[in-house]
């Protein structure tokens, strides 16, 4: 199961990535979880105390890393350095443990942007289309709106786009953006995941307004995910009634994708 988890910001995709990574994990699948999105916070999400979390080094900033792998200095433009990099050993030698979920931060590219030929984002495109396409572990990608840096080989490689959309029209024309996106990038399987939704009527209204994006799951609004942020905690290990809601979202990507049910076979 390699599943790509988008949306505009603030909508709550981070929330719903560590949801559906710390399910997988508990259930007995090996998991790794990616934050390539820039605004960073997914380890906090997955549980990981506030300090620890500040600590970690994105792989964006590990200088010695990419020159290592490269053979180039990052930061630089143009210039002749490694298009294939070796980044197989760097999952399991850079992730954390985030209680049972394997997290990779990937970090900002600060020159140049997402889409320069640097040796910043030629590394960690590597990565990606690495752990996707080659890695046999369950695989959460937390992103940030934008999917065009995944790259067509790589997107190809995603069985399926999760886009979080919360009540309000900014957030759902984003998702129609998204849904362009992805059909050019040949995604397969686009779902919505509905987040902070008050009321049934209110999950009804925003079905309406995105005919062609089917809903794979709710997430209703809770005061107990808005107090586990704010004291950095994760919302899986506090609400059961959250952790329900990402129990259904899982089983309908099970049934969408033709994923195993068999804990730790992908």
């Amino acid at each position: 199961m390699k599943i790509a988890i988008t949306g505009k910001g603030g909508v709550g995709k981070t929330t719903i990535a560590a949801g559906l990574a710390r399910y997988l994990a508990k259930e007995g699948f090996k998991v790794i979880a990616i934050d390539a999105d820039p605004d960073a916070n997914l380890a906090s999400a997955l549980g990981v105390d506030p300090e620890e979390a500040l600590s970690i080094t994105p792989l964006a900033r590990m200088s010695e890393l990419i020159a290592e792998r490269t053979g180039a200095t990052p930061g630089t433009l143009g210039g002749f350095f490694k298009l294939n990099p070796k980044v197989d050993d760097i999952p399991d030698r850079f992730s954390i443990d985030a209680n049972g979920v394997k997290l990779l931060v990937l970090g900002t590219i600060e020159k140049g942007g997402s889409g320069c030929i640097c040796p910043e984002s030629t590394l960690l495109k590597a990565l990606l289309k690495h752990v996707i396409v080659r890695r046999n572990e369950a695989v959460i990608l937390d992103m940030e709106a934008g999917i065009e840096h995944l790259g067509r080989g790589t997107a190809e490689a995603v069985d399926a786009l999760l886009v979080v959309v919360e009540p309000g029209q900014r957030s759902v024309q984003t998702a129609r953006a998204i849904e362009k996106l992805a059909s050019d990038l040949s995604i397969k399987k686009v779902f919505v995941v509905l987040n902070k939704v008050h009321s049934l009527d209110e999950e009804e209204k925003l079905k309406t307004y995105l005919p062609n994006l089917p809903v794979i799951g709710t997430v209703a609004e809770r005061e107990t995910i808005r107090l586990a942020d704010l004291d950095g905690k994760s919302p899986f290990d506090i609400d059961e009634s959250f952790v329900a809601d990402i129990a259904r979202i899982k089983e309908g990507l099970v049934k969408a994708i033709g994923a195993k049910e068999a804990a730790g076979v992908n």
